[in-house]
């Protein structure tokens, strides 16, 4: 007769294995439709950086939540001078970084100063441009003095391009990124996987994933089945194509289809002719029919847009009026700029879907007023140096993910290389301005100048088509700065 000890013992092995057998899982697979070039948000323009590490690996002074509103992160809190011209941050203490480097004040310095300096490589250095000096008052309090007050200082502190990295790593986090997030870098396959793991001495709250997998899966055709055969188990953005109704039918899985802040625009070289003559700009604008492309490149789930602004934003003017689809006028401006016969060109379309979907019924609507294109594919790393860099192009086809970035058209070096006094005067405005309702104003100013000057073509706003396992919970629904943030994510019955 076995003793009750023995019978106790187990029904408690019974009763563990049990448990563990239901217990919910802290591991997840998330697939990313871009690989990014490396994974160091403060050196690249490509999103895919921030959607692996932005909240995940790296942290910033504040952070852009998911209703993109600006949140204390490595600073605790702040206080504003009466000017408007000096930020002082109280950091939180015991941070670390993920290789046991002390984070401090001299970090942060460090960081803002590498960002802003003349051979800086930060795709977003305008960013910085108003900073005059970043003083350590202690090792817990950092003064960041401007040179003038700037509406959304404390916004663009958040941006990924403005995470905070250590001198001993900033070098070698292309390949090995060291930040102080609560995930920390493990192993990157090219071309398949990055993978992420639970920091165990994280300084703040602890996430529920003890490992995260981002898997590059660059098509409809590869999603689909990595999402039924359960090897992925959420898409942050997913593309589906054909595919999404099926998987909305499916009760495994939840899909959420949320907005972005990715305009999706024709990007115009506005200094090449014969696009340097507006006449033309115009034409390609009321060429283009955008409901035709809405359908044919976003599932017809993307939003009009007039000008380089998301209807998510309070100070959006909807300007899709200003080219309505008008064939004829097209050709009438075209014959104004002296190519009454029409022109050849080329446009480069990068990888994602609605580029290279989009980028074909643009040819066939171009071509329709005389403008024949050559389409010509390119691969994410050849876009970013051809197109962003050498400005090596015609006419392409992006979504631009980063918050609130209607400033980059002021940017004389920019790859759209347009220069419009007008423009510029208005965001040199905007930079000193924080009364609410007269920065919404004079976003609405900026929106129109774009809009006539017809600078690109604007299409529509990147839906977000979230889809993922309907037993996962803290997933950002919207999009409101370029990010897979898995900081709330968990697994539920």
């Amino acid at each position: 007769m076995k003793s009750w000890s023995s019978i106790l013992a187990a029904a408690a092995i019974a009763l563990a294995s049990s448990t563990a057998a239901f217990a919910a899982r802290t591991d997840i697979v998330v697939g990313l439709p871009l690989e990014p070039p490396h994974l160091d948000p403060t050196a690249g323009a490509a999103a895919a950086i921030d959607e692996v590490g932005y909240a995940n690996i790296f942290e910033g002074l504040t952070r852009i939540g998911s209703k993109g509103e600006v949140l204390p992160d490595l600073a605790e809190s702040w206080t504003i001078s009466d000017d408007g011209k000096v930020y002082t941050f109280k950091l939180h203490t015991g941070v670390k970084f993920h290789d046991g480097t002390t984070f401090d004040a001299e970090d942060v310095k460090f960081s803002l100063d590498r960002a802003r300096a003349e051979n800086s490589t930060n795709a977003q250095k305008a960013l910085f441009a108003q900073i005059d000096t970043v003083e350590v008052v202690d090792p817990a309090t950092v003064k960041i003095t401007l040179k003038q007050p700037q509406g959304a200082f404390l916004y663009n502190m958040g941006w990924g391009d403005a995470v905070i990295v250590a001198p001993e790593s900033a070098e070698t986090n292309k390949d090995k990124p060291i930040g102080t997030g609560p995930f920390k870098f493990v192993n990157w396959a090219k071309g398949s996987s990055i993978t992420i793991e639970k920091n165990p001495d994280y300084w703040g709250e602890p996430v529920y994933l003890d490992k995260a997998e981002f898997r590059i899966i660059p098509d409809a055709a590869a999603a689909v089945p990595a999402l039924l055969s359960g090897d992925v188990q959420a898409f942050a953005n997913a593309q589906l194509g054909d595919a999404l109704p099926q998987i909305e039918s499916d009760p495994r899985f939840k899909v959420v289809i949320g907005s972005t802040e990715g305009e999706t625009i024709l990007a115009i070289n506005n200094k090449k002719a014969p696009f340097d003559k507006l006449q033309v700009r115009q034409a390609i604008s009321y060429a283009l029919d955008r409901d035709e492309i809405i359908k044919g490149a976003s599932s017809g789930l993307g939003t009009p847009i007039g000008s380089h602004f998301s209807p998510g934003n309070a100070a959006y003017v909807d300007l899709t009026g200003t080219y309505p689809h008008d064939v004829a006028k097209a050709k009438e401006l075209l014959k104004e700029a002296g190519l009454e016969n029409g022109f050849k060109a080329t446009i480069k379309l990068p990888p994602p879907a609605y580029a290279r979907d989009g980028g074909q019924i643009i040819a066939s609507e171009l071509k329709q007023i005389g403008i024949e294109l050559e389409i010509i594919p390119v691969e994410w790393a050849d876009w970013l140096k051809q197109v962003f860099t050498d400005k090596d192009y015609d006419l392409s086809i992006v979504s631009h993910v980063e918050p609130n970035d209607i400033g980059i058209y002021a940017r004389k070096d920019y790859y759209f290389q347009y220069d419009n006094p007008a423009f510029d005067k208005v965001m040199a405005d905007l930079d000193v301005t924080s009364d609410e309702a007269k920065r919404n104003e004079l976003y609405g100013q900026a929106q129109k100048i774009l809009a006539d000057d017809a600078v690109n073509g604007f299409l529509f706003q990147l839906p977000k088509v979230g889809v993922w396992d309907a037993k996962i919970e803290g997933m950002w629904e919207n999009t409101p700065t370029p990010a897979f943030d898995l900081t709330k994510v968990k697994w539920v019955d």
